[in-house]
């Protein structure tokens, strides 16, 4: 705000000018910081600054009123952050964008008024990051700087401050996703890209400016979409900084090692794709996917896609796991242009956590990885729904060899009987419950199976992926060699789950009055007097909390209860409606359409009759990474005039 930097600048200047004319002595810091004291701006700056307190030390308010330029719609949680003076550090500033062509035409939004963002999402070894919002236009105003800790825990370094060569040996990328959010709070993945950091390493003065070209996902993953000025710093800086020659040679050494483990994997998924196709000539025809595409176009094994994935304190069992991905948004991959073909995407884990939808592939990837993450033996099937859709769902096999079927969209769960057919046609024969029609292959972090049991149909499937005739096993070293998160792998590691940053409570009430305000109108247009009955309203919450927890758990608890209630608050002579339903996004206006599309909740919000009364609650269930379950119930009493 005081443009800090600037001042100091100046400041340094003079004084150097004026120091260093006399006598070309070297100015230490000590010098610099006397000269700065003098002129107060330090005492400046100390005034400024605010110390933010913690989150937990204040209970929270109501929700901060939005700016008058654009709504920042998860308002940031400002946290201490504590610098270990042991530790190094890698300063990431993001100082403006340039060249976002598509955003040329675009006007200047007014003050007050919303408009489109862009923000900036980065992982690096654990640490996740995002960037203030800032308006879409042709050159973004990014102006954010982010401190990443480089450390190497293992090998006893622990203790001590990695020097350039333990940092050269730190190949993680800082991984960089781009998210637009349209003004109805729809996202969209704009980019997703790997900065190589460790050209600082060989800066001069331990300082360096790298201009990125990001590039677009999915189609259009060869074309440019903008160009991100940043720079990077270590710090404390360097001792002795290393030659580029080093810093390249290690790039080359790990680009060639790589390369020659995919290229020693694919010689072997061809030769392993050949003895398959030996088996049955059928085969080929059946969903046996071993290779899968990133958002950026890059074919990676598809064993690459999960990894044990622990949720900390933020999930507490496998069933909740499995609600939580259900309610993150369903997507599929945007195509351009008819045709009716599925553009394939497999997006990596930030890029789905941060957009907050994805495809099936992306829900069933991070349910594997979260069910392996609670000790479970989870795989990733690949096949058909009804229709022959090609669809991915989750599998777990139990240690007394129980199958069970997890839907990653629903959060359903199937149990698994075969049907015999070799069985006598008296014999009774399991009904399937599961949408799914055959399966191709099933895989998981460690273990890749294709199916070649006479047919594919999932109801005839015998999941016994010991016996090497039905389930054709992938040597466990060979995809160890390209997915283990290991040195060089062209995989990227996953980042950690964050918590929500909505507030439950708020969130419901501005539902809710948004949503009364839209019934109140939509009545008004009929020509319909609205009175809201706030006691009913609040009655119809535990409702809510049983169908949330039913979905989370399968168990159906307390609707003795509320039918209670709900008897004792109708007088006699009246009528009671009530219409519960669930979404995943947090618009009112567009969940309040898609009410009005149910004959059964248009019949209630258009209620006519004698003493009409209506009621409405809105409960919001929060989940990791902001994802929400929304439970919405529409109710009204009337006198019934027969």
């Amino acid at each position: 705000q005081m443009d800090v930097h600037g001042r100091i600048r100046e400041v340094l200047a003079e004084t150097i000018r004026e120091e260093l004319a006399p006598e070309h002595q070297q100015l230490s810091t000590e010098d610099l910081i006397k000269a700065l004291r003098q002129r107060g701006i330090i005492d400046d700056v100390m005034k400024e600054l605010k110390f933010v307190t913690d989150v937990n030390e204040k209970e929270k308010t109501s929700a901060p009123k939005p700016s008058t330029h654009f709504v920042d719609r998860e308002p940031p949680v400002l946290k201490k952050t504590n610098i270990d003076p042991t530790r190094r550090y890698l300063y990431l500033q993001v100082l403006g964008g340039k060249a976002f062509l598509e955003h040329l035409q675009e006007p200047e939004p007014l003050p007050g008024q919303i408009c489109s963002t862009f923000t900036l999402c980065l992982h690096f070894r654990n640490q996740r990051f995002r960037s203030k919002p800032v308006p879409c236009a042709c050159e973004p105003d990014f102006h954010d700087g982010f401190l990443l800790e480089v450390h190497k825990d293992s090998l006893g370094d622990g203790s001590k401050m990695a020097d350039a060569t333990t940092l050269l040996s730190i190949c993680d990328p800082v991984h960089m996703v781009l998210i637009k959010t349209d003004m109805f709070g729809e996202t969209t993945l704009v980019a997703s890209y790997f900065l190589e950091w460790r050209s600082v390493l060989a800066a001069e003065n331990g300082i360096t400016n790298v201009a990125v070209e990001l590039l677009g996902v999915g189609t259009e993953s060869k074309v440019s979409v903008g160009v991100l000025n940043i720079r990077l710093e270590m710090y404390p800086q360097l001792n002795k900084t290393l030659s580029p020659e080093i810093t390249n040679t290690q790039f080359a050494l790990e680009r060639q090692k790589t390369a020659e483990k995919e290229r020693l994997f694919l010689v072997y998924a061809k030769q392993w794709w050949r003895e398959y196709l030996q088996i049955r000539p059928t085969h080929n025809v059946r969903l046996v996917k071993i290779f899968a595409q990133d958002e950026n176009g890059v074919n990676r094994p598809v064993c690459s896609y999960i990894r044990p994935l622990r949720a900390g304190r933020l999930l507490d069992t496998p069933r909740q796991a499995a609600r939580f991905v259900s309610v993150l948004g369903y997507e599929r991959a945007p195509v351009i242009g008819g045709g009716g073909g599925k553009q394939e995407q497999w997006c990596t884990l930030l890029a789905f956590l941060c957009r907050n939808k994805g495809d099936c592939e992306d829900h069933a990837n991070l349910l594997c990885s979260l069910l392996l993450g609670f000790g479970l033996e989870a795989f990733v099937c690949v096949g058909t729904k009804a229709k022959g859709v090609p669809h991915t769902w989750v599998m777990t096999c139990g240690t007394d060899g129980t199958v069970t079927f997890w839907e990653s969209l629903t959060g359903h769960r199937y149990l698994h009987r075969p049907i015999n057919p070799d069985d006598p046609p008296l014999v009774e024969q399991p009904k399937p419950l599961y949408p799914y029609r055959t399966i191709g292959c099933l895989f998981n972090h460690q273990k890749f199976f294709g199916n070649c049991q006479p047919s594919d149909a999932v109801e005839v499937c015998v999941f016994d992926l010991h016996d090497e005739s039905k389930w054709k096993p992938m040597s466990g070293e060979a995809i160890k060699s390209v997915c283990s998160p290991g040195t060089t792998s062209s995989v990227p590691p996953f980042p950690p789950l964050c918590a929500s940053a909505v507030d439950a409570a708020v969130t419901s009430n501005e539902i809710e009055l948004q949503l009364r305000i839209l019934v109140s109108e939509h009545r008004k247009d009929l020509g319909l007097s609205t009175v809201w009955d706030d006691h009913l309203s609040y009655l119809l919450s535990p409702a809510l909390a049983a169908y949330e927890l039913e979905r989370t758990t399968s168990i159906s608890a307390g609707n003795e209860e509320f039918q209670d209630a709900v008897r004792r608050a109708v007088p006699d002579g009246h009528t009671f409606k009530g219409f519960p339903i669930h979404f995943v996004y947090r618009n009112a206006r567009r969940a309040f359409a898609t009410c009005l599309r149910s004959p059964f909740c248009e019949e209630i919000i258009c209620c006519r009759g004698d003493q009409v009364r209506l009621a409405i609650r809105v409960r919001v269930f929060t989940y990791p990474e902001s994802a929400c379950a929304v439970w919405i119930m529409f109710a009204c009493k009337y006198r019934s005039v027969l």
